[in-house]
């Protein structure tokens, strides 16, 4: 079986002598009520022999409705507790969260009902300082704070 891989794009922002991350919350009925631990940064599955920085820049454009340019800083791929490995980039910029406009997804739901639903991808967007966003993050994406952060000691 091929290995999963996934990439995206850590989007951070210097607000009012803070640092800011960008975060996103999953759409659908099974995140609905998840708060805690249950975001993550923008990305979206791919396949090998795919470029995994165009990707992120195509999934960051469908998760939120906006397209980054300019170049962006790799970070070291993080293997998830599922086995799937993330690879990320790092940028500087910003968005404005009310704007947010992510693709939808088809569900049957509730289950065994034969009712198909559409959901969005992304329900919410938001930006969190680190302490903050350590908190929501998704457990294995939480190293990609650390790496932020020594990327911008360095």
């Amino acid at each position: 079986m091929p290995k999963k891989l996934s990439a995206g794009i850590l989007l951070y922002r210097k607000s009012v002598g803070r640092l800011e991350v960008f975060l996103v919350h999953p759409g659908g009925p099974f995140w609905a009520k998840k708060d805690a631990g249950a975001w993550s940064i923008p990305k979206g599955e791919y396949l090998e022999g795919e470029d995994p920085e165009s990707v992120a820049r195509r999934e960051f454009a469908e998760e939120t409705g906006c397209e980054l340019t300019g170049s962006m800083q790799p970070f070291t791929p993080l293997k998830q507790p599922s086995g799937k490995v993330i690879s990320a980039w790092v940028v500087e910029g910003d968005l404005d969260v009310a704007t947010l406009k992510s693709n939808t997804f088809a569900l049957e739901w509730p289950p065994r009902s034969g009712t198909i639903q559409h959901f969005p991808e992304v329900d919410r967007g938001a930006w969190f300082d680190l302490p903050t966003a350590r908190d929501k993050l998704l457990a294995g994406q939480r190293p990609f704070l650390d790496q932020l952060s020594r990327f911008l000691t360095e």
